[in-house]
């Protein structure tokens, strides 16, 4: 596939750096432009199972990390499991998934599923939280760039009893999520405002940005659903991972194929960079 790649570019092998073997690599060139580029790639590698970034290598290494959680830096979608366990699992899950291909607006939807976890005791959260599995690389990823000076930050749509918790388990800095109320150790189907929605999860986004003085430009966001594209578009560099087509269609990149360490590779580390593996 390098060659391949190499030979689309019309560049020779000094310009290709193996960042690690038979899974990722660099490779650079100064003429023509990224459309051109994208295009040439996605003729000569015809559909192969390789994903492919083509970017300026001006300012690539980011200073600023904002991950979706569910779906993305962790397999489980929580309310979903909640649901499961108030009986109501498969009306909960119709509505998600119409969620997050977009169909549905977000804070609607929510409010509806929370509705239906009312009565369920809180010891629910812990027997879902004890399902949690992390997605391939993310440890990698988070432990990299905050070893290269990065600050990361869980920003999700789901709840503050689990981001909490995942941020402390894989090392975020900071976590935002929306709160459940409970009451006599019982949610009461009720969520405490504001709703951290699509628009929120940019609006942290930038927040991040003022409170650490930086732009735009030096983050890096990555998520699944149509409540990501706001912030995968506000980032210097947004990253769909195994996304819904709506947020793979609206992401300046998409990994399909790898797992969350592409994230690293997009950034030029090498394999010996990584740290938590």
């Amino acid at each position: 596939m390098i060659e391949a790649a190499r030979d689309a570019l019309g560049v020779d092998d000094g310009q290709v750096t193996r960042l690690a073997p038979r899974i990722a690599c660099d490779i650079t060139f100064s003429h023509g432009d990224i459309a051109d580029a994208e295009a040439s790639l996605g003729e000569r590698l015809n559909g192969a199972a390789v994903d492919m970034i083509v970017q300026p290598a001006h300012e690539r290494r980011k200073t600023l990390l904002v991950a979706d959680m569910e779906s993305t830096v962790i397999a489980n979608e929580f309310v979903d499991e909640l649901a499961a366990l108030a009986g109501v699992g498969e009306r909960v899950a119709a509505i998600t998934a119409r969620t997050i291909a977009g169909e549905i607006d977000f804070a609607a939807a929510l409010t509806m599923r929370v509705a239906m976890l009312a009565g369920l005791s809180v010891s629910a959260l812990d027997q879902v939280y004890d399902n949690l599995t992390v997605m391939p690389g993310a440890r990698a990823l988070i432990a990299t760039m905050t070893a290269h000076g990065a600050h990361t930050a869980l920003v999700s749509g789901g709840f503050t009893c689990f981001t909490g918790r995942v941020s402390a388990a894989l090392g975020f800095n900071s976590h935002s999520a929306n709160v459940l109320e409970v009451a006599a150790h019982h949610l009461t189907g009720k969520l405490i405002p504001p709703i951290i929605d699509r628009a929120g999860k940019r609006n942290r986004l930038d927040a991040l940005c003022s409170d650490l003085g930086m732009t735009r430009e030096q983050t890096m966001s990555v998520g699944d659903g149509a409540n990501d594209i706001d912030m995968l578009q506000a980032a210097g560099m947004g990253v769909a991972y195994r996304a819904k087509p709506a947020a793979a269609k609206a992401a300046r990149a998409r990994i399909n194929h790898g797992d969350l360490t592409a994230l690293l590779y997009i950034q030029g580390y090498h394999a010996r960079d990584f740290s938590g593996v």
